[in-house]
């Protein structure tokens, strides 16, 4: 039997799955853009530096995991930025034994010097260093387009998409080494995970354990990322559970248990099993949060994000006027986000306000989507498409030497 192009077993590559890629293209382009018109900074020699000593050898330094010192929280972000360079060296050794001596790219380093040493070697470092954190913005707009078209259907999972890849916040946290991009892909896939596990408890336990699999791979992506995420996870985890899984609810405590176990024995991996640089991580005030309502103001009064400010105000006086948009879908994005918003991290750098933005989004479109099933639809999508292309055009004005 000939396989369809647009069917490949449960995938579908239909017309719904194009325009999402081609929304996540126009993401791409724009990430392209950005890298095109950056330069390397300090901050980027520090993570690919200390990223590939985690993958290469030790710190030179005694006493020290790496010459960055005893990384206390954001070590999977070290990880990331440093692994595209540690293949790339990689790669270089191994054309190296089909190379003439004189065509070499890889010199012999004395056995003292610093992974580091090589920096001038390697082609296209500032790329290779932003690449895994364009893909984890592209992943992260891929789950929510799942998410959102699955819960509201195409235009919900359209607009939702269409406003995330013309955000200038998750633009610029894709396109530099940092741990914020990475937290929101966990977040916002660990908290989902949970509304999955919950419903999958509803029918035969052989179903769980993928679910649970997926969910301790997100915490644990959280954990590496920004330890004061997960305890914000777990409990949302464990409110969403309780909400849904009715007649199971003596089963999810021991589930967020045994994912948070498996989350910290994988964080243990990320820090190369080294016990003394795993307990810096509990000897710092890392996981120290405070409230203020600072960022999101900032936020929503920057013009760059106009149409994200409309449309979540829009959502926010649709959901409260229209009876049909109060239910569990919409609702539960809207409390995760009140909640993010007001948090600061107040042990270390962080931005929880970009871990919010995707639940944002989910309220957006599921409201949205209400909006358009009313028997004004066609006004609704049509101040939808408005809102959309009013993102679109100031997130494109922002972008450096595009005019």
């Amino acid at each position: 039997m000939p396989v369809r192009f647009a069917t490949l077993r449960r995938f579908r590559f239909n017309m719904p799955q194009r325009i999402a890629a081609v929304l996540l293209l126009l993401f791409v382009a724009q990430a392209g853009w950005l890298t095109s018109h950056q330069t390397l900074t300090e901050k980027d020699y520090q993570y690919a530096r200390c990223g590939r000593e985690m993958w290469e050898r030790p710190s030179p330094l005694a006493g020290y995991f790496t010459s960055c010192g005893n990384i206390h929280d954001g070590v999977l972000a070290y990880r990331v930025a440093g692994l595209p360079l540690t293949l790339n060296i990689a790669l270089e050794r191994f054309a190296d034994n089909f190379r003439k001596p004189e065509d070499k790219v890889i010199q012999t380093l004395d056995a003292s010097a610093s992974t580091w040493e090589l920096r001038h070697q390697l082609t296209h470092v500032l790329l290779l260093l932003r690449l895994p954190f364009i893909l984890a913005g592209v992943v992260l707009g891929g789950a929510l387009w799942w998410v959102t078209r699955r819960l509201f259907g195409n235009f919900g999972g359209y607009t939702a998409l269409a406003l995330y890849c013309f955000s200038p916040a998750i633009l610029r946290v894709s396109v530099a080494p940092n741990p914020e991009i990475l937290t929101a892909v966990g977040f916002f896939g660990g908290l989902y995970t949970c509304i999955g596990v919950a419903h999958a408890m509803q029918g035969p336990r052989n179903k769980w354990r993928p679910r649970i699999v997926l969910l301790t791979v997100s915490f644990a992506v959280v954990a590496a990322s920004h330890i004061a995420a997960l305890p914000v996870l777990v409990a949302l985890g464990f409110v969403m559970m309780l909400w849904i899984a009715e007649g199971r609810r003596s089963q999810v405590l021991p589930v967020l248990l045994t994912a948070t176990i498996g989350a910290f024995v994988l964080l243990f991996a990320c820090y190369g099993f080294s016990a003394d640089a795993f307990s810096y991580l509990f000897r710092s005030d890392a996981a120290h949060l405070g409230f203020s309502l600072d960022p999101a103001r900032h936020f929503f009064w920057t013009l760059s994000n106009a149409g994200m400010t409309v449309s979540a105000g829009a959502a926010l006086l649709l959901y409260l006027g229209l009876r049909k948009t109060l239910y569990f879908g919409n609702t539960a994005p809207l409390l995760v986000t009140l909640l993010l918003l007001t948090l600061i991290t107040v042990g270390v750098p962080g931005t929880p306000l970009l871990w919010a933005l995707p639940f944002l989004l989910t309220f957006v479109g599921g409201v949205f989507a209400d909006a358009y099933e009313t028997p004004r639809g066609r006004l609704a999508l049509a101040s939808g498409g408005a809102v959309v292309l009013l993102q679109a055009v100031f997130c494109l004005l922002s972008l450096p030497g595009l005019l």
